[in-house]
């Protein structure tokens, strides 16, 4: 399977968070979480001074673009592309080039991953969120998006949900 790289997508300005709502929405709708695995437009926060009084604001740090962690193909290509909003991928012509490592460190964007001490089918213990303290059974592992699915009662019913790394642990 292809690796995964970040990359930048030029959106009318004052559209990002549409944007990043509308593809959200797609993966979601066409099922490419697995390809398309994160949307961002990243804010930094700001001191401003209005009327002798400082206030701090979220600002976006680059209007007019949308960072994107996604598996570049045809079809992936094709759906960011065609969202409502976005103008093209950054790179020469209508090819796109990826971020290097050098170039999201200041961005905050990591890309380690976690090593965890759990596999399929083990016993968990949920330590965050909003299913803080239940216990599950893990069913799945996704590496690229350092996450487990585990079943937990709802409502009667078995329900997979979908929880970071940094929030499990091994039940003892």
């Amino acid at each position: 399977m292809a690796e995964a790289h970040w990359y930048v997508v030029h959106t009318y300005s004052g559209y990002e968070n549409k944007v990043k709502a509308n593809i959200d929405k797609t993966i979601e709708n066409r099922h490419l979480e697995d390809q398309i695995l994160e949307v961002r437009v990243p804010m930094q926060d700001v001191v401003e001074l209005k009327n002798g009084a400082k206030k701090t604001v979220s600002k976006k740090m680059f209007p007019g673009y949308v960072l994107i962690n996604m598996i570049m193909n045809d079809d992936t290509w094709y759906v960011v592309r065609n969202t409502r909003g976005v103008t093209g991928f950054v790179g020469p012509g209508s090819k796109p080039v990826p971020l290097t490592e050098q170039e999201m460190r200041p961005l905050g964007i990591r890309a380690e991953s976690v090593q965890v001490d759990f596999a399929e089918g083990d016993a968990v213990v949920v330590t965050g969120g909003v299913w803080k303290d239940t216990v599950g059974v893990i069913q799945s592992m996704n590496q690229s998006k350092q996450s487990v699915t585990i079943n937990v009662e709802l409502f009667g019913r078995e329900t997979p949900v979908e929880i970071s790394f940094a929030d499990v642990r091994l039940s003892k």
